[in-house]
């Protein structure tokens, strides 16, 4: 009774904080509202058990898709006054409204009406995950059974960067993304990113290797990471990377790189693209995953500090955090 009363007040919040982040006039407050959304989501995909995915919500979800819309937000400030000024008509308020309850009508009629027992996979690949070497199906599935989609995932990741990247001006061209951070070394920011990257580290390593057969794994572990490297910018105890730096590319690129040699490999060995030869699945997996944790750990933290600001051979512009 308890458990179904804590999950009733879990979805009504849920349903008041989408709506907040939707009708909510200052930018500010709705991306406020939409990270306690996701991070409240999590709490109900653990409900579910859902434990992967709701790492996965948690991580990307409400962290790193929050922190990305705080900073947009941060550079729209100026432009909020005059959208308010210029905000649309009752009429195109009405039209969205409508088109919001169409589709959530629409949702409800799919799922109210679904077969039962409802279609589901789940049993094909419990009963050939075995093959793949893995105790997680949710790592089977992402690795093995549709791993071409994670492949151009990887890809989409990368490119994204790069479309980041390529707003730069010119003078900044291969230079280093944002302000440098400048924060009282030893004020409590300071001792943050002294104490907590050890420990981010460790639980990482230990979420990454554990996604084989429990939940976690890549995507979870580069997150963690990739907010240890940022908090450490951020209390001005690293400077951001140059973006022409080979080593950096490098790694950037790895990921990709391994999963179409991979890829490639079994077209040798499998006679099929990913394909991965009897015995053979666990270790490639593994492969794949370790080339792509350092991959996303890049492409994470480094979206996040945006477009090269800083030429390579300018004076260090500083800012508080």
């Amino acid at each position: 009774m308890m458990t179904a009363l804590v999950s009733g007040v879990v979805v009504l919040l849920l349903l008041a904080l989408a709506v907040w982040a939707v009708v909510a006039r200052d930018a500010f407050l709705a991306v406020a509202g939409f990270i306690v959304y996701g991070l409240l989501l999590s709490l109900l995909w653990v409900r579910l058990y859902g434990i992967d995915v709701a790492l996965t919500e948690a991580a990307i979800g409400g962290g790193l898709s929050g922190a990305l819309l705080l900073g947009a937000v941060g550079k729209l400030r100026g432009t909020e006054a005059a959208a308010n000024a210029e905000r649309c008509g009752i009429g195109t308020h009405m039209l969205a409204a409508v088109l919001s309850v169409a589709v959530t009508l629409a949702l409800m009629v799919g799922v109210l009406f679904l077969p039962d027992p409802a279609p589901t996979l789940a049993p094909q690949v419990m009963s050939n995950l075995a093959a793949t070497g893995v105790g997680n199906p949710i790592t089977g599935v992402l690795l093995a059974f549709r791993a071409v989609d994670t492949l151009l995932e990887a890809i989409v990741l990368v490119i994204a960067l790069v479309g980041v990247w390529s707003l730069a001006p010119d003078r900044a061209w291969g230079g280093r993304p944002g302000p440098r951070y400048d924060a009282d070394p030893n004020g409590i920011l300071a001792y943050l990113a002294r104490l907590l990257p050890p420990i981010g580290i460790v639980v990482a390593i230990y979420i990454f290797w554990a996604g084989a057969d429990h939940p976690g794994g890549k995507f979870q572990a580069a997150t963690i990471l990739a907010a240890m490297w940022i908090l450490v910018q951020m209390a001005g105890l690293a400077d951001a990377p140059r973006t022409d730096n080979r080593a950096l590319r490098t790694g950037i690129a790895l990921g990709p790189l391994v999963f179409v040699a991979v890829g490639v490999l079994g077209v040798a060995s499998a006679g099929v693209f990913l394909g991965y030869p009897e015995g053979w699945a666990k270790p490639m997996i593994v492969v794949i995953e370790i080339a792509l944790l350092p991959t996303l750990t890049l492409v994470l933290a480094l979206l996040m500090g945006g477009a090269p600001a800083r030429s390579a051979d300018a004076s260090i512009a500083r800012a508080k955090p």
